[in-house]
């Protein structure tokens, strides 16, 4: 009875797993539903590129190549490439940016310290490294 237990115990905790990977890596159709009311000019753009030098580029890289983590967190993710765990809409990368990668914070929520214009010209920047 006891090993049946530990065996119904473990399958659901793998189950529930493998259900928040599969729900994280499809991204957030919420989010994805989000337009970005920033226009990418080259103002905004100025604006996401110094904002992501202060704030991003620690982790992420300067040009937005990925970091190599640590001992305490895993390496950033790389932002040029065609990969995008948590959504690649620009509402799911603005969702990622203000509210960070629960339950984690693996990436630290930065909605409390940069405004959601703000939020929209880094989206724009990070845009523009992919197509470089």
């Amino acid at each position: 009875m006891r090993e049946f237990f530990y065996r119904m115990l473990f399958l659901g905790i793998l189950l529930a797993a493998l259900t928040n990977f599969l729900l994280m890596a499809q991204g957030d159709p919420e989010a994805a539903k989000m337009k970005n009311p920033v226009a990418a000019t080259p103002e905004s753009l100025a604006a996401g590129q110094a904002l992501y030098q202060r704030y991003c580029a620690v982790c992420h890289g300067k040009n937005g190549l990925g970091g190599s983590g640590s001992d305490i967190s895993p390496p950033a993710p790389n932002l040029t490439d065609a990969e995008w765990k948590h959504g690649s809409t620009d509402g799911e990368i603005f969702k990622v940016i203000k509210e960070g990668v629960p339950p984690e914070l693996s990436m630290e929520p930065w909605g409390d310290r940069i405004k959601d214009p703000d939020i929209w010209n880094v989206v724009n920047y990070i845009r523009s490294l992919a197509k470089k």
